[in-house]
């Protein structure tokens, strides 16, 4: 088991409830997918499940293992700063030499000249890859994934989907893109009636949804 969900309650920051937790479990080889209508409280709960990660103590419903390393991306990829390179901001966090890290770099889709330019230059695609080879390297053993293919091409999709099923890792994940609910989740929750559901797959929900997107909240 690597989280523990002991009834905790998501809020609004007014402190306005959205929905309880009731007993839930996530546990090694999870590939949870968080559904539920704009407003439920999907991205408020990926929030509270971070605090709780980071800050063991801030959260008594909501309690991770000490083994737990968590790997966290959002959809406005905030973790990359603009004025930073690819280069430099490699190099900084990791202890990867020069060469490697063009290599990484590289491999994730980024051209010489590209390494050596500011991030804020960097395509939604680019950035979106940036943002993903960043993680790996973090080596977690939890993925926090919210609206995680927002700004991905094609073949960045398929390079995280690829990913998550080669490593059998764990995660929650928050997406609209329904290919990618249905390839990598194994585990669906329900956001209904101020309560989080455990259901058997995301089709009555996507069918209730009918043609609007799951945007996050």
């Amino acid at each position: 088991m690597l989280i523990r969900l002991n009834n905790a309650a998501i809020a609004t920051p007014d402190g306005r409830q959205l929905f309880r937790t009731g007993q839930q479990f996530i546990c090694k080889g999870n590939r949870i997918a968080l559904l539920g209508p704009n407003g439920a409280g999907k991205t408020r709960f990926v929030a509270a499940l971070r605090l709780a990660i980071e800050t063991p103590e801030a959260a008594a419903e909501i309690r991770a293992t000490e083994a737990l390393m968590l790997g966290y991306c959002d959809q406005a990829l905030a973790d990359l700063r603009d004025g930073d390179t690819p280069m430099r901001m490699l190099t900084r966090r990791f202890e990867v030499g020069d060469q490697r890290a063009r290599g990484l770099l590289a491999g994730a889709g980024l051209s010489i000249e590209m390494q050596g330019r500011p991030i804020g230059r960097l395509s939604g695609g680019q950035k979106a890859r940036l943002g993903m080879l960043v993680l790996r390297l973090t080596q977690p053993n939890f993925y926090l994934l919210d609206e995680p293919t927002n700004h991905l091409d094609i073949e960045g999709q398929e390079t995280l989907e690829e990913e998550l099923m080669e490593q059998q890792a764990s995660c929650l994940l928050v997406s609209h893109d329904r290919q990618f609910v249905r390839t990598v989740a194994n585990r669906f929750w329900v956001i209904e009636g101020k309560k989080l559901i455990e259901v058997d797959g995301p089709e009555h929900f996507f069918a209730s949804v009918g043609a609007s997107t799951m945007t996050s909240d």
